[in-house]
């Protein structure tokens, strides 16, 4: 996916590339020739231009796609927006949590999740904590001063949620996915586990990478679903058994820092139908996540309305209760995450892998060695005796993550007689002692784990990111000055990067201050334990096995181009969109 879309990379058209497999499923139908000579031949600047409807294409197409350009990316990520927020809130009436009107099927109940790198961007953007910018979201979402004081219904957000909260969730189970791969045999057939090296799936243009170009990967993925996901699962299941309403009536809005999160929201995979103990009786699954934005798309959702985001009250915003207590207090109550330059700035999942297992390994320490850049690190956790336990590492950027990938790539059998498979990452399927080879060399497969994210420098970093040109904008008090237009140079963006960064991580020292204030900090263990009781809480309130509530799978996208798979016309209505007019 690209790293930068806007509402400027739009055009009129929508151009397939070479490779795109979106299936071509309406052909036009030939016009029959008006002319009573059978041997008249029309000139190609005769012909009549049709008026054919315009190209629908789904979030989900887009998933199975492998060679759309920026403008129809654009497009399709389009369809989720602040637009489709307003237009939700304005047809819809808010569902009254007294129970009221709970039988009124037009009534909604909207719920939304914030990711943290969101309240980074906006606390850089206006200089305030972020620690005031979530204060402030929550005040723009559900409060009286936000998006409940216009709009057609006065709908607003009932219940605003930090996916920290399933952040630590996912650390806590992706721990646990290590551990057991680690004790299972390599002969075990059937297993759902992943093949080692384990490689994260919570970043989605990563994942849309290995789906669509190396297939190979796909046993490597973490079977997990990301924060966003579990997340909407969460709220989704709970709300709907608690309150006794269908998932349709239930809207939930996440806000992210990545344009890509609107494509992981459309994954088939992520509806009611793999979690929901009775099929429904809709034909279209319900999404767990029915919206995502980015922060800069919040900005947008704020202009629309009228509605400065500094002037709103930058106090805690009180939520009613959610349904169940024990849920209640996993959810809104904040036992300090770990956000710093250790943990990185995308949720830390690698940190917390090796904190978890140096916890069960007394005295072992833990070794960073760099790359060639800083997006590549690798980490030792070494015993006392200096002898290697587990090594992993981190990856961001796409490319870097093409030099992991070719690394981890099979090895090609020679089809001559007597030589052995070239050498490969994963050649030969023996794994060899652990060597502390460069980040830059050696074969990747005696990695226990990686962290892999598709953006340079983590989550901050994400498309949908405040850029340093919407800031200067959004505080300027002359919005049309050249300061506010100019074009930032690298030495200014990487200063803004930076700040952002600090924002995000200075959510530690505000939260480790709040949770001093009433109670020591919880240890590793007590965390794992603690989140490990909600789970069981919430499977067991479902009546559903966790596997389907916190997993997920992946498929292999295939490219049908050059199949004879349609209809003969197909082939001549794709040979005729790539000569006329410039393509589609």
């Amino acid at each position: 996916m690209s790293a930068i879309l806007s509402a400027d990379d739009l055009n009129d058209f929508i151009s397939p590339g070479v490779a795109c497999i979106k299936p071509v499923e309406t052909l036009p139908k030939k016009e029959e020739s008006s002319s009573d000579n059978p041997y008249e031949v029309t000139k190609e600047d005769k012909v009549q231009p049709e008026n054919l409807p315009p190209a629908q294409i789904s979030l989900t197409d887009c998933l199975a796609c492998s060679g759309c350009v920026t403008s129809a990316e654009a497009v399709l990520i389009s369809l989720q927006s602040h637009a489709e927020v307003l237009n939700t809130l304005d047809t819809y009436p808010e569902l009254s949590l007294s129970g009221d009107d709970v039988h009124d099927d037009e009534s909604r109940i909207f719920v939304a999740s914030v990711s943290p790198q969101v309240r980074a961007s906006l606390a850089a953007t206006y200089g305030i904590t972020e620690k005031d910018a979530n204060n402030i979201i929550h005040q723009f979402l559900s409060g009286p001063q936000g998006l409940r004081a216009g709009g057609a219904k006065n709908s607003g957000f009932s219940w605003v949620v930090d996916t920290n909260v399933m952040r630590e969730a996912v650390l806590t189970l992706t721990a646990d996915e290590i551990s057991e791969s680690l004790v299972a045999t390599a002969d075990s057939a059937g297993s759902s586990l992943p093949k080692r090296p384990i490689l994260s799936s919570a970043c989605p243009g990563w994942i849309c990478y290995a789906e669509k170009t190396h297939p190979f990967i796909l046993p490597h993925l973490s079977r997990l679903k990301s924060p966003q996901a579990l997340t909407g699962t969460f709220l989704k299941t709970v709300l709907s058994k608690a309150l006794g309403i269908p998932t349709s009536r239930i809207w939930h809005l996440a806000i992210m820092p990545c344009f890509d999160k609107k494509l992981e929201a459309s994954r088939e995979e992520l509806t009611d139908a793999a979690w929901s103990p009775s099929p429904s009786d809709s034909t279209t699954p319900i999404r767990d996540v029915d919206c995502v934005i980015t922060t800069r798309e919040l900005l947008s959702l704020a202009s629309s309305r009228g509605i400065s985001l500094p002037d709103l009250p930058s106090k805690p915003f009180t939520q009613p209760q959610f349904p169940d207590p024990v849920l209640n207090d996993f959810l809104f109550s904040r036992k300090g995450s770990e956000q710093n330059a250790t943990t990185g700035t995308s949720g830390g999942y690698l940190y917390h892998v090796l904190k978890a297992f140096q916890s069960r390994n007394p005295g072992s320490e833990i070794e960073i060695q760099r790359g060639r850049n800083a997006d590549v690190v690798e980490y030792f956790l070494m015993s006392p005796e200096k002898q290697p336990i587990m090594k992993a590492a981190r990856y961001y950027g796409f490319r870097n993550i093409q030099n992991l990938v070719r690394k981890l790539k099979p090895a090609r059998v020679s089809r001559l007689p007597g030589v052995k498979a070239a050498n490969g990452a994963m050649g030969g399927a023996r794994r060899q002692p652990m060597a502390r080879n460069a980040a830059s060399g050696g074969s990747g497969s005696d990695y226990t784990y990686v962290e892999v994210m598709a953006c340079p420098g983590g989550c901050t970093n994400g498309g949908g990111q405040i850029r340093i040109e919407d800031a200067r904008e959004a505080t300027s008090s002359t919005p049309n000055e050249e300061v506010a237009t100019s074009k930032p140079s690298p030495h200014e963006q990487r200063a803004w990067l930076a700040r952002v960064d600090e924002a995000y991580y200075s959510a530690e020292s505000d939260s480790e201050s709040e949770v001093n204030s009433q109670s020591q900090p919880l240890s590793l263990q007590e965390q794992e334990a603690r989140v490990h009781n909600a789970l069981t809480h919430w499977s067991t309130f479902m009546g559903v096995p966790l596997s389907k509530l916190a997993y997920t799978t992946y498929r292999e996208v295939e490219s049908d181009v050059g199949k004879p798979q349609g209809p003969p016309d197909a082939t001549r209505v794709v040979e005729l969109a790539g000569k006329i007019g410039g393509g589609w």
